[in-house]
């Protein structure tokens, strides 16, 4: 009985960490802009699509 508990606690702990990890990677992808990306430093201009 022991065992079955530790192991659906370990179950629910990893989908917990599935869809945080989840939630995080959509939220970065929805925060970039789209469009082009210029940046001027010193190594010159670079110039990325998005």
């Amino acid at each position: 009985m022991n065992l079955n508990r530790n192991a659906l606690y370990m179950l629910i702990g990893g989908l917990v960490v599935l869809v945080v990890g989840l939630g995080i990677y959509i939220y970065d992808k929805e925060s970039k802009p789209d469009g082009v990306e210029v940046k001027i430093g010193e190594g010159g201009i670079s110039i990325q699509e998005n």
